[in-house]
């Protein structure tokens, strides 16, 4: 396979079917085409192979170089990806492939998500199978879907044709750093009846935009805002000054990324711009100055409209403090390692259709508190009147006392670099926690090559630590 933008990066293998893949929309939910991919790839490679019916893919190589009897070692990523795009890109990411290109340090994507979380896993994976000449034992390479929208795949996958024990997850965004535990999760869906009616007066557009955003796990405590709260406050305080009714409200796309827009329109009776236009300067040098955010914009405009299919000024209220009352952010610390964030939640999409629904991503290392958060959620959402309901829900990933390949790995990584990893646990969500629970004693260790702004247009991997942490795990898969 010969790349044609990334051509020239090394390992070429390893580049060459990243760029293909990327060539392949494959956004959650939107998996069928690269799972067929996968499926095409093993037969043109006469290797064993399991598709199953939500498109999950197993893939067994043999093992090379004298390894062919070893006890089979297990790779795991998932084939789907975060689709976030600039408000200006033109493409259609449920149909259009990704316009890669790369400076020499970083490959990114013009406009759009990279998707390097987790398509890196995935070429690491194809190019170890491709390539017999590398010594390795089997593999056992599970390529999951719809990771980043509740590990819906992890959570129906049938692992039970597999041999291995020893799982290395290729799922992590920082070079050097071994993942042995993370937090488990679920998706609370809270959804308010939005009775409609018609209503005449002044039309207002709000809008909250140019926040930061990111993946609500690996970014939650990084002092980053949420539009959809703050368009909750806007919408509050100009509410102290006029009667409102709602006409549209949608914020984010995804309940695991912190949303960095929101737009609203509203009827407002006896509009004053220029006091909302005071409300919004306020708001914005607020956010500003509290937040990790200094291209926050908090604005209004006119609209060219008189009145709209909108909710009663009741209802409106009703939403707005919906908004206001449901908790964002980190929520507990953990006391056991210091410094890791043990509890939050992040208020993920907001949209005012037929109902009000509002989407959230809870994450706990401690199944107790989660169960309480979920549970404080529901209580809300009874408050108001409204209908709860979740999804994705999957348990944490316990920190295993002996491991055998967390200790190889380290062993191996010190003789390489001459420096020691970072062992850790992290906040955000791993599949290795669903699939211990299917195959009892696995040992897990999760690694990947430096990524930034994961989930954002702005994602960039990087070239260099991609193949140092392929030649790494080169490297382990000999010791076993």
């Amino acid at each position: 396979m010969e790349a044609i933008k990334l051509a020239g990066l090394e390992p070429a293998s390893v580049w060459g079917h990243f760029e293909k893949l990327c060539s392949i929309p494959h956004g959650s939910g939107n998996t069928k085409q690269i799972s067929d991919y996968l499926v095409s790839f093993a037969k043109e490679h006469n290797i064993r192979y399991i598709q199953d019916e939500v498109n999950n893919v197993i893939l067994f190589g043999e093992g090379t170089c004298g390894m062919e009897n070893h006890w089979p070692v297990i790779l795991q990523g998932h084939m789907d990806m975060v689709c976030e795009k600039d408000d200006d890109c033109p493409l259609d990411m449920a149909v259009d492939g990704l316009d890669i290109a790369h400076d020499g340090k970083c490959v990114f994507a013009k406009g759009t998500t990279l998707g390097g979380d987790d398509g890196i896993a995935v070429a690491y994976a194809l190019a170890l199978l491709e390539d017999k000449s590398i010594p390795h034992p089997p593999l056992e390479v599970i390529i999951t879907v719809d990771e980043e929208t509740g590990m819906l795949g992890a959570d129906v996958i049938d692992l039970s044709a597999l041999s291995g024990k020893t799982l290395i997850n290729l799922d992590s965004e920082e070079e050097g750093v071994f993942t042995i535990s993370c937090a488990g999760g679920a998706t609370a869906t809270i959804s308010l009846p939005a009775e409609r009616r018609a209503v005449y007066g002044p039309c207002i557009r709000l809008s909250v935009d140019g926040l930061q955003g990111g993946h609500s796990g690996a970014e939650i405590h990084k002092n980053r805002t949420n539009a959809n709260k703050v368009m909750g406050e806007f919408m509050r305080r100009i509410q102290e000054l006029m009667p409102l009714c709602l006409t549209s409200l949608s914020g984010g796309s995804k309940d695991n990324v912190i949303t960095r827009s929101c737009q609203a329109t509203l009827v407002a009776m006896g509009t004053d711009l220029e006091r909302i236009n005071a409300v919004a300067e306020q708001l914005q040098a607020e956010i500003r100055e509290k937040y990790e955010e200094p291209e926050a914009t908090v604005q209004a405009f006119d609209v060219d409209a008189l009145g709209g299919n909108s909710l009663s000024t009741e209802c409106t209220a009703k939403v707005i403090d919906l908004l206001c009352t449901l908790p964002y952010g980190v929520q507990k610390m953990s006391e056991a390692m210091p410094g890791l964030v043990q509890t939050s939640l992040n208020l993920g999409v907001v949209k005012l259709g037929e109902n009000f629904t509002a989407t959230l991503s809870v994450r706990s290392s401690v199944n107790s508190d989660k169960q309480e958060l979920l549970a404080k959620l529901k209580a809300i959402a009874e408050s108001f009147g409204a209908e709860y309901s979740q999804m994705g829900e999957y348990p944490a990933w316990e920190y295993k006392e002996e491991s055998y390949l967390r200790d190889t790995m380290v062993r191996i990584y010190k003789e390489m670099f001459q420096k020691d990893p970072k062992v850790l646990a992290i906040h955000a969500g791993l599949e290795c926690g669903m699939l211990s629970e299917k195959i009892p004693g696995l040992d897990c260790v999760s690694i990947g090559p430096d990524m930034h702004d994961i989930h954002t247009s702005r994602e960039r991997l990087e070239i260099a630590s991609t193949e140092r942490t392929w030649n790494f795990l080169l490297e382990v898969l000999k010791a076993f």
